[in-house]
């Protein structure tokens, strides 16, 4: 069966929603993708320094609250922004299927275009009819250090696909970081979450660690918004992780951040960089410090604070801690004085709303009896 038509048959046997289930969705899904936008904006202003240089700009703790990058405090990367983006991909495949068009990667695809659009123009281009409503927020219109393999894998319209993927040797964390909002996707079973990632991410990065980590963060998330432990999370992504070749940088980078938050010894930035046996750029390291960072926090902040103070990829760890904690707590454990700083949270409230109700309610938005203009003005089938 194709990943297409499994995933199909996953949405049509999805379960009623009740009013309680919809409001902690709703807030699973703010809380995993602000959670991942401030951890993104804490860690922006540190990234490529060391502890040391962490250290000697922002004294002997680190880096404790946002600091000022891109010309302000609370500024997103490209990491923020795609992953907004893979949440308008994923609506508008909900939405094409009452055309029969049914093929998520390719929607997801089409959405990762129009980021690429923003990179290199100047601001929305208003002939474009299939831009739908986020790629017209001026905001987003902003090089904020992308992905060198984003850039090339969005650089033509060729679909990157498993046998065929884009940067075969990129293993950076630039698709993992992304990839949080395919675990929101809690009506579809977990091996399809899974698959689904693993399948978006090889459009940029084709090494195997750099997608199945993407596949692996998404099936934690997918486990949390389902209301799963942490720790359970994991070890069903390792569960899944088993068969699929290419699978042991992953696993073991895992199993390190579990033994690390079961071992003695307190949380410590030293114990973070010990996850990281390279430069702790690939994208298994970047994603055991933020497993690692969000089993051991005390709080949101806490977790967060640790996920950035290393020699590593703060940006990635930032974000994937973020939502990782986000979405295990929903939006009322951020910390407000950080969302209030947020550059775009109005925007990022807007669009996870509407992946919620597309998740909870689309078949009253449209289908064969019912249509929504207004929703369909947002997210063209085009």
């Amino acid at each position: 069966m194709s990943s297409a038509t499994a995933v199909g048959t996953a949405v049509a046997g999805a379960a009623v929603w009740g009013r309680t289930e919809q409001q902690d969705f709703r807030s699973r899904v703010r809380g995993a993708l602000l959670g991942s936008a401030i951890g993104d904006a804490l860690g922006a202003p540190v990234a490529g320094l060391s502890l040391a240089g962490i250290r000697e700009k922002h004294g002997l703790e680190g880096l404790t609250e946002p600091a000022p990058v891109y010309g302000r405090r609370g500024a997103v990367t490209a990491s923020t922004q795609l992953a907004l983006f893979t949440v308008d991909g994923l609506i508008r495949a909900h939405v094409r299927r009452d055309t029969g068009a049914w093929h998520p990667p390719t929607d997801v695809h089409r959405a990762y275009l129009r980021w690429a659009a923003t990179q290199h123009d100047w601001g929305p281009d208003e002939r474009r009819k299939d831009n739908g409503w986020l790629a017209q927020e001026e905001w987003l219109y902003a090089r904020r250090g992308p992905d060198r393999a984003c850039m090339t894998g969005f650089g033509d319209e060729i679909l990157g696909t498993l046998d065929k993927p884009k940067n075969p040797t990129a293993r950076d964390a630039g698709a993992t970081v992304r990839s949080a909002p395919f675990g929101l996707l809690v009506g579809w079973e977990p091996t399809l979450v899974l698959q689904l990632a693993v399948e978006c991410a090889a459009q940029s990065h084709g090494h195997p660690t750099a997608y199945l980590s993407a596949g692996a963060f998404a099936v934690i998330v997918h486990g949390l918004a389902r209301g799963d432990s942490l720790e359970d999370a994991v070890r069903r992504a390792l569960e899944l992780l088993e068969p699929r070749p290419g699978q042991v940088a992953v696993s073991e980078a895992l199993q390190r951040a579990l033994s690390a938050a079961a071992g003695p010894g307190g949380a410590s930035p030293a114990r973070v960089e010990s996850l990281s046996p390279g430069d702790g750029r690939d994208a298994e390291d970047a994603l055991a410090v933020a497993v690692y960072c969000a089993l051991v926090a005390e709080d949101l902040r806490h977790g967060l604070r640790l996920s950035v103070n290393h020699g590593g990829d703060s940006t990635a760890t930032g974000a994937l801690c973020g939502a990782l904690l986000g979405a295990l707590n929903g939006e009322t454990a951020l910390p407000a004085a950080w969302l209030a700083e947020l550059e775009g949270r109005a925007t990022i409230l807007e669009l996870a709303d509407d992946f919620a109700m597309e998740m909870t309610q689309g078949p009253s938005l449209h289908g064969p009896a019912v249509s929504s203009p207004g929703w369909l003005t947002r997210y063209p089938r085009a």
